[in-house]
């Protein structure tokens, strides 16, 4: 009974391994993926810093902040943690705060995102986000060379 369990589950580990050696790679591009798009953001926020002003004025609805500070912590957000985000140095708290900065943005803009398909960008860059938040940087990231430095798996 034994060996019949274990041919059947042959398949299965092969397929197991195969996955697990992806993980890094899969787990670098999404770094990637994500920390361009957000980086691309900011660069056109500082390209035409007065537009960028003119549209948290008016355009984005930003709660409980005046709209000058808005635009310099969306701006900073976005020129700045996907730098850490692609580097994989503190990728967790990195994908939180770009996390934050999908969140506002979504919170802010939502009227204009919900009649395109714009909103759907927006979840599938969160779900990128949860994911290095779970997973971490994986292999090919500075905070695995820290901890392997460090003596920890």
């Amino acid at each position: 009974m034994i060996e019949l369990v274990e041919k059947l589950d042959a398949p299965t580990q092969t397929v197991s391994e195969l996955l697990s050696k992806l993980q890094a790679p899969f787990l670098l591009f999404i770094r990637i993926y994500v920390a361009w798009v957000f980086l691309k953001s900011g660069m056109h926020k500082i390209g035409d810093w007065e537009t960028t002003l003119v549209l948290f004025e008016y355009e984005y609805q930003v709660p409980f902040l005046p709209f000058e500070l808005a635009a310099y912590l969306a701006t900073f957000g976005e020129l700045v943690f996907p730098v850490f985000l692609i580097a994989g140095l503190g990728t967790r708290y990195s994908a939180i705060a770009l996390s934050f900065v999908n969140i506002m943005a979504v919170v802010s803009y939502y009227a204009t995102l919900a009649k395109g398909a714009g909103l759907v960008w927006h979840y599938l860059w969160g779900s990128m986000l949860f994911t290095s938040v779970i997973f971490g940087g994986g292999l090919f990231s500075i905070d695995q060379w820290i901890r392997s430095r460090l003596g920890r798996s």
